[in-house]
């Protein structure tokens, strides 16, 4: 019986030990990031974001709450463009990598270029954007299917809820997958396969 009311016990401390530890988990930048407002804005992973472009207000706030490399897939002579972006994001202690997509015309070396970009430090803190997250959640829905091995149903879900790319974005997304033999086909492609 003692040995019941012991383990019971210890049982029960085991429960509050991992509740507590569970609820002192500080929350990874990408929850914290939600607040700050940023055009289109979503999380796919604690380390992972996509955005529109962020204001010099917003970027201060992803500083703030963990983010360590900021990828710009838009040009710089935007009329939404941040035009001191790289300078201010540097200030801020972060890393700033800048890969120029032209908007009518994105090319397999743009995407080769931000996959190594994005596997130099992997799992580092890390918002991609442009301007409305179209070129952003783009490349970011090839890098999950193609190199982190994210299911293409489950990638789509998070693309589609940004955007429903344009027929030369549909291309781009579709027939990169299918070069690294990945079966664009699945539950909720049609949309890209402009079905």
């Amino acid at each position: 019986m003692e040995i019941l009311l012991f383990f019971s016990t210890w049982l029960l401390l085991l429960k509050f030990s991992l509740v507590f530890v569970a609820t002192a988990v500080p929350p990874s930048f990408a929850q914290e990031a939600e607040d700050l407002k940023i055009v289109n804005y979503i999380a796919y992973s604690e380390s992972l974001a996509s955005s529109g472009q962020p204001s010099k207000g917003a970027l201060e706030g992803l500083a703030r709450v963990g983010v360590e490399r900021v990828v710009y897939l838009a040009f710089r002579d935007h009329d939404t463009a941040l035009l001191d972006e790289d300078r201010v994001v540097r200030d801020l202690g972060m890393q700033f990598v800048h890969i120029p997509v032209i908007w009518e015309a994105p090319t397999v070396a743009d995407f080769e270029m931000f996959s190594a970009v994005m596997q130099q430090a992997e799992g580092i803190n890390t918002l991609v954007h442009c301007q409305v997250n179209w070129r952003a959640s783009s490349f970011v829905f090839l890098y999950r299917v193609i190199v982190q091995g994210v299911p293409m149903d489950d990638a789509v879900l998070a693309l589609n809820s940004i955007w429903t790319p344009s027929a030369s974005w549909r291309e781009f997304v579709v027939t990169l997958p299918d070069a690294h033999n990945l079966d664009p086909d699945c539950e909720f492609c049609a949309a890209l396969q402009g079905g």
